[in-house]
Order: C-alpha cells, then sequence, then structure tokens
C-alpha cells in the first residue's frame, strides 16, 4: 500500500490550497484525491461558462435538497463542483470577504485565532489583486482577482439609483466596511477564470512529493482504533487504498465531508446503526448545522439599455461578444453573470449589512438557465446572516448515494421577516429616479404582489440556494463542535477537515476567498504540528 504524509481529499477551493502549500517545501508527500475530471473543458475557464456548468453532469455533483417544509415542499437543485478546482472552477467568480465582525463572533464563540486581525493577513497572502498592495490587499499570492474591466450603463444606472435612495458608493467591499453599492472585483485574470487548480494546483504539478490522482471517489476513511491511517477510493470501478503517515485532510465540502465522515463511522451513534455502519466515533454534531444563502431572484423587463439577453439572443450579438473577449479579453464573456453587489440594512437591529445583492444585467427563470428572449436583469438578494439551520446525513452505507439535505429554509421568524423586507427594498431601488425608464416592467414577483404574505410566498415559491452551504462540520469548543480550533475532528487523531463545512456561522458574503483562507491557515496549523 502507496503511503504519503498527507491524504487530502477533495481538489476544491480548500483542497487545492492545502496541496500546493504542504508539499512547498519538499519535504512531506501529499496526495490529492479528486473524484471528478480534470478542468480541461473550455467553459470552465471562460468566465461566462457559469452557466454551460451549472449542469454538466462530468463538472457537476448535481444535487437536489430534500422536500423542504419551507419552501412549499420543494426539491432545490444545489450545483457543487467536481473536478479539478471543485467549486472553484464553476461559481460565480465574486470576490468578496465578508465582515470583520463574522470573524470576531467565530473567535468569541470560542475558536481562538480566527478573529479578523488573525485572518487578514492570510486573505492577503492569498492574493494577486490587480489593485496592487495596500493594507488591505496583496499582489504577489496565487490566486488572481481584478476589477471588472468595463463599465456597463445599466450597472452605473444601478448604483446611480442606490445613491439616490441613501445607499453609499464602495468602491471596495474588502476594506473593512462593507456597507454600499459598487462593482465587484472577480477571480479573474486576462479575462480567464482564477480557480484554485488555476492558482495552486498547476504551479506545483511537477513537484515530485505532490501526487494528483482524479476520478477517485472516496468512500471510506480507515481507522486504527482512534487514528485516521488511510483513505479507500474507487477509481474505473475498482478500489483502492492509501495510507497517510501523518494525516488524512477532508476537503470535500460542507455535503460531502459529513458525508464522508458518516460513511466511516463518524457521526451520531443512533443514526448510523440505523443505517447499518459500524459506530467508531459518537460525534453528534457531524451534518449538522447547515447553512446557506437563499436566493431570491427580482427580475425586470429593460428598456433604452442593451442587456445580455439582447447580445446572447442575436448570431451578431454572440459573434461581437466573442470578438470582444477572443482580441481583448473584455466584454460580457470575461466577466460572468453578475457585475455589481450592494449592502444594506433592512432589518432595524442589525448593526452590520443584513443583505447582498447581486446584479446581473441578464435575466432566466433559473440560473444558469437559457436567458429570456426579452431584454432583461436581474435583482438577486440574499440574507447574509440566516438563522435556519438543517442537515446532512447519509442515506445508506452505499458512498455512492447523494446523502440527504435539508436546508429547512425560512424556518425561524427572523429569516421570514428579512425576506420579506429584502424583497421591498428591492422594489424601493427599483423606483429610484435613476432607473426609470429602464426598468419598464417587474417580471418577478411582478406588480400583484404587495403584502408581506405575497412577498413571503414569492420567497417560498422561487427561492433556491446561491450555492454557499455551510457549516456542518462545525469548528468550535462546544458538544456540538465536529473540529477543534486547529480543524482537528474532535475524539479523533490524525484527521482534520478544511473546508467551508467548519465556518460555525456562515459568513456575511460570497464563500470562496472565505474558505481559500481557511485553507491557508489550515495549512500553517498542520506545518506547525510538524515541529513540535
Amino acid at each position: 500500500m502507496t503511503v504519503y504524509d498527507y491524504v487530502i481529499v477533495g481538489a476544491g477551493s480548500a483542497g487545492c490550497v492545502l496541496a500546493n502549500r504542504l508539499s512547498a517545501s519538499g519535504r512531506h508527500s501529499v496526495l490529492l484525491l479528486e473524484a471528478g475530471p480534470v478542468d480541461n473543458y473550455p467553459w470552465i475557464h471562460v468566465p461566462i461558462g457559469y452557466g454551460k456548468t451549472m449542469f454538466h453532469p462530468d463538472y457537476n455533483w448535481g444535487f437536489y435538497t430534500d422536500p423542504d417544509p419551507g419552501m412549499n415542499n420543494r426539491r432545490i437543485y444545489w450545483p457543487r463542483g467536481r473536478g479539478l478546482g471543485g467549486s472553484s472552477s464553476i461559481n460565480g467568480l465574486i470576490y468578496v470577504r465578508g465582515q470583520p465582525e463574522d470573524y470576531d463572533r467565530w473567535a468569541a464563540a470560542g475558536n481562538s485565532g480566527w478573529g479578523w486581525r488573525d485572518v487578514l493577513p492570510y486573505f492577503i497572502r492569498s492574493e494577486k489583486n490587480s489593485r496592487g498592495v495596500s493594507a488591505w490587499h496583496g499582489a504577489a499570492g496565487p490566486l488572481a482577482c481584478s476589477d471588472i474591466p468595463e463599465r456597463h450603463p445599466l450597472m452605473d444606472a444601478i448604483i446611480r439609483g442606490a445613491m439616490e435612495i441613501g445607499i453609499p458608493e464602495n468602491h471596495d467591499f474588502n476594506a473593512g466596511n462593507q456597507e454600499g453599492v459598487g462593482y465587484y472585483q472577480l477571480f479573474t485574470e486576462h479575462g480567464m477564470r482564477c480557480s484554485s487548480a488555476v492558482a495552486y494546483v498547476n504551479p506545483a504539478r511537477n513537484r515530485g512529493n505532490l501526487r494528483v490522482v482524479i476520478g477517485a471517489h472516496a468512500t471510506r476513511i480507515v481507522f486504527d482504533g482512534m487514528r485516521a491511517v488511510g483513505v479507500e477510493y474507487r477509481q474505473q470501478g475498482f478500489t483502492h487504498a492509501v495510507r497517510a503517515a501523518r494525516e488524512v485532510i477532508l476537503s470535500a465540502g460542507a455535503i460531502q465531508s459529513p458525508q464522508l465522515l458518516q460513511l466511516s463511522g463518524v457521526g451520531r451513534a443512533a443514526m448510523l446503526q440505523e443505517k447499518g455502519v459500524p459506530v467508531v466515533h459518537d460525534l453528534s454534531g457531524v451534518g449538522e448545522n447547515l447553512q446557506d444563502h437563499l436566493q431570491l431572484r427580482v427580475m425586470f423587463k429593460v428598456g433604452n439599455v442593451t442587456t445580455t439577453n439582447d447580445e446572447l439572443r442575436s448570431v451578431w450579438g454572440r459573434m461581437r461578444m466573442g470578438l470582444k473577449w477572443a482580441l481583448f479579453r473584455t466584454g460580457p464573456l470575461a466577466i460572468g453573470i453578475n457585475q455589481g453587489g450592494l449592502f444594506t440594512k433592512v432589518l432595524p437591529e442589525s448593526v452590520t449589512p443584513d443583505i447582498q445583492f447581486h446584479f446581473a444585467t441578464l435575466s432566466a427563470d433559473m440560473a444558469g438557465a437559457e436567458p429570456h428572449p426579452w431584454p432583461g436583469c436581474t435583482f438577486s438578494v440574499c440574507q447574509l446572516r440566516p438563522e435556519s439551520r438543517g442537515r446532512v446525513a447519509i442515506r445508506s452505507r452505499d458512498p455512492l448515494e447523494a446523502p440527504s439535505i435539508q436546508p429547512n429554509y425560512l424556518s425561524t421568524a427572523l429569516d421570514q421577516r428579512c425576506a420579506i423586507e429584502s424583497l421591498r427594498f428591492s422594489r424601493r431601488l427599483a423606483a429610484a429616479p435613476s432607473l426609470r425608464g429602464i426598468l419598464i416592467d417587474e417580471y418577478r414577483p411582478g406588480p400583484q404582489a404587495n403584502s408581506d404574505d405575497d412577498f413571503l410566498a414569492f420567497a417560498r415559491e422561487h427561492g433556491a440556494t446561491i450555492f454557499h452551504p455551510s457549516g456542518t462540520c462545525k469548528m468550535g469548543t462546544d458538544d456540538t463542535a465536529v473540529v477543534d480550533p486547529r480543524l482537528r475532528v474532535r475524539g479523533l487523531a490524525a484527521l482534520r477537515v478544511v473546508d467551508c463545512s467548519v465556518m460555525p456561522t456562515l459568513v456575511s458574503g460570497n464563500t470562496h476567498a472565505p474558505v481559500t483562507m481557511i485553507a491557508e491557515k489550515a495549512a500553517d496549523l498542520i506545518l506547525e504540528d510538524v515541529k513540535s
């Protein structure tokens, strides 16, 4: 059996970082296992290809939730990245760190070393920001992030409209104060997506001490007593096993890291016994504490401004888009879907922004679906810090069966209030003077929706994930925590979890940058433990 110092499961936003950092010195052998294929599909690398990968069976796990009582018992599609780069290869490319208060809350909850001042250096270390070096940003890291190369007249009108209703313009959502409206920075460089695979794995592929294995679906963690000693995986119909001399590290994401723990006998004992899984360690928090940002997509028909719907609808429009990207790496193909954002407060008790907008110059009935046959735009709004909590649990001992996912959206009064108020704010923004004559008709929810009940009914019928599941292997020191503040699985040796699942509470924004930070910090923690 082949032995490596570190066996990492999952080559996504976190796993790619770890593979690079742990192999950098040349002193440690590292195996990176990825269930999906290499990232050689061209639409992964062209930012607008987000729409092409949303349902691609090779590059997307294509999960569905269980029927959710809070969402009219709908099963909601949850895309998750499959292949090198994981979800960083198929996400919306938005660079947002969250709020400093998010991380200070983590530290106040007992997670020493995870406050804002502790984590900011890791954000900076990861960055290759087109704006250069500052107190907030770095330019020497692997992960490229850049400004959108062209302003769009619709986005400019939205910014003016927001300012007309009292929202300040914000030129940098990642400089400590998140509140305001402005253009996002994207994880792109020269018009190309910069995924974790591009940033971290590609530069390290020729290292003799790093091996990357694709098509390798991890099925079980191997234990010797209470110590993780290896991983079993399936590849092309055969089962293989590898040993980890130092540690097994799970970076399979908020759905599959808890799934693999449960399949391996780590989780709530009663549930494991019910599924016929021998119990290795009774750890009740595994799969619990699931959180996600619920996306409410308000859509408008547009006049007097050309939208991406228009450009995609004609042969000449598509040709122009293609030529702009091929010749100059600009235009819609270089941007993806969302160009700008807005953070503000809609609940009186909120001290910091409690909602986030993603503004897109296109519209479709479902994210990633065919655009509407008319000029359109989307105001996608989500609650930043939901109270609702769900769970992930295996359905059987079969490692190839998708787990049960129950998000329990809108299951608390606060989340319902925030959904209603966010939709009311959307309508107030749309009525701003600068948007009159541009937003000519509200497609959804539509003018017939006016009462709180109407808005809540719309949220239940049309709400969907904005692709930020987290929290299912919570970091902490209480009895519900799965990992400690050094990301070691509590009660077990030589086993860590490093991905979005360790977040005790969901950050106030998109999750790729925070997960990259978590992995950068985890790499230091792991290497510190080697020295101790």
